[in-house]
């Protein structure tokens, strides 16, 4: 575990490294004197012949790794600024390190005042941290705020005008209610409704890719009602769901006694579609076989049913959506070239939440008001609110289902929670555990026995795994976590810490 010192480099520090304050090694310098720590991450908006002199002088006092993020504000007190850089300099640690495997501390003192209000923010929401201060009088001491502040509180602070949004989106229609369902304020979320928007107004086949749950056919639904096809049928069709022996016949329908069981005509897929638009989900589900069979139609535009010697013109937009990344299916041979090539003209890919910032807030409103409202007509029910802490719990949860997952986690909080405010142990309840695709956490009894086992490696790297996340949700208690993980003490819990090189 990597102790991580993250601060911002102070008009009080630089004049300790110059020799200015006597004996005072400035708040960062008495922090690295009186704590250990094995990186430090310093947020500088300075000159980089200070930061390079202050770095140096730095070492001196510490064996640990230190590293400059330099940032240029245009204030010292803009929250917007000082946010993003902040966040920012936090991000680059997370694909450095992993924040898995650190253990943050934010020191408060150097800086201005709105600096270590946006450490507070971060450290009580996105990025869980322990939080410090330091002065020549009292030392270094732990700061404790004992209260949750809401995660909603950031987008207020660095909301601001997206100049490239404003350019992408000039020359395009007033805006259009079809879009309207889909909750966002993340810039990537807004970069796809503007290509969703300008593709609508052409009648061009349309790919949708991105993770399962985030929102394809919502997507497609809004692009079909914005565009001149909106008065024809929107014909959905999950390609994984259909058996490969009932491709052709789900697809182009059938005549009366085209084979046993077919008692009557039906009416297929494409045929179904004709005037509006066919939207092909999960289309990389299809046997090659199959997707012969859609290719041919969608080149002729006709279909032609079972059991029948003539061509049926069709007339449709396709729409088609995946979970694949298409193109690395075509290099591999699972998926036609040709085809891809048939449906890739317009190509909207839809970011997952974990990537949605801004958007996690504004979606748990939606979903929880819609949620309340379906349970509404239940006797007894009552309308539900969210708690900070449960707010901030969801904000550290990964989502690999996305906004179905997020769906789903309050509908069984709100049917299990008895109260009227869903707190933070209603939403660990109604969290899934993630799931992990390392075999030493998360397939530890499936692994063949062999020279390549290494027994000790897998338990050490189970016992940090167990005994982090008990520090963490007991907030750093060790006679809790004790408890969390069934061992009889703090101090069993201590020696378990030393034994595999947990720190907190």
């Amino acid at each position: 575990m990597h102790k991580v010192l993250i601060a911002w480099i102070g008009n009080t520090d630089l004049r300790a490294s110059r020799g200015e304050l006597g004996a005072s090694l400035g708040p960062i310098g008495q922090a690295a004197r009186s704590r250990s720590f094995t990186h430090f991450i310093m947020v500088s908006d300075h000159a980089r012949t200070a930061e390079a002199s202050y770095s140096d002088w730095l070492r001196t006092i510490t064996r640990a790794d230190v590293k400059i993020h330099h940032v240029r504000l245009s204030s010292p007190t803009h929250f917007g600024e000082i946010y993003e850089s902040a966040k920012s300099a936090i991000e680059r640690l997370d694909k450095e390190l992993g924040l898995a495997n650190v253990r943050l501390t934010y020191h408060l003192s150097p800086g201005t005042p709105p600096m270590a209000a946006i450490w507070i923010l971060l450290a009580k929401t996105s990025y869980p941290g322990e939080m410090i201060e330091s002065s020549p009088e009292q030392g270094v001491k732990t700061v404790s705020i004992p209260f949750d502040i809401a995660a909603d509180y950031l987008p207020d602070i660095v909301q601001q005008r997206d100049d490239e949004i404003v350019r992408l989106t000039q020359g395009l229609p007033p805006e259009t209610p079809e879009f309207n369902a889909i909750i966002h304020h993340d810039k990537a979320m807004k970069r796809v409704l503007v290509h969703a928007r300008r593709v609508a107004l052409h009648n061009i086949p349309v790919l949708i890719q991105g993770e399962s749950g985030t929102g394809k056919e919502l997507l497609a639904q809004a692009i079909h009602m914005a565009s001149s096809r909106r008065g024809g049928p929107f014909v959905a069709v999950n390609c994984g769901a259909i058996p490969t022996e009932l491709v052709e016949a789900e697809f182009f329908g059938h005549v009366k006694g085209a084979f046993t069981g077919a008692t009557q005509a039906r009416e297929g897929y494409l045929e179904a579609a004709d005037g509006g638009t066919l939207f092909l989900d999960e289309i990389g589900e299809l046997a090659l076989s199959a997707q012969v069979k859609l290719l041919r139609a969608l080149q002729e535009g006709a279909v032609q049913k079972i059991g029948s010697n003539s061509l049926r013109k069709v007339n449709f937009r396709v729409i088609a959506a995946t979970n694949r990344n298409l193109f690395n299916e075509v290099v591999k041979g699972g998926f036609r070239e040709d085809l891809f090539h048939r449906i890739a003209v317009g190509v909207l890919n839809m970011p997952p939440l974990r990537e949605r910032k801004g958007d996690l807030n504004p979606l748990i409103d939606y979903v929880l008001d819609r949620v309340n409202r379906e349970f509404s007509t239940q006797p007894g029910r009552k309308h539900k609110k969210i708690s900070a802490g449960a707010r901030n719990l969801m904000h550290r949860h990964p989502w690999p289902g996305n906004v179905r997952e997020l769906f789903n986690c309050l509908s069984r909080a709100v049917i299990w929670c008895s109260e009227e405010t869903i707190l933070t142990e209603d939403i660990r309840e109604a969290l899934f555990p993630i799931s992990t695709e390392n075999p030493a956490e998360g397939q530890v009894l499936n692994l063949s026995l062999g020279t390549d086992l290494r027994l000790q490696e897998i338990l050490a790297k189970v016992a940090r795994h167990y005994l982090s996340r008990a520090l963490v949700e007991a907030k750093g208690n060790k006679t809790r976590a004790a408890q969390l993980v069934g061992l009889s003490n703090y101090q069993t819990f201590t020696n378990w810490m030393e034994k595999y090189g947990t720190e907190y």
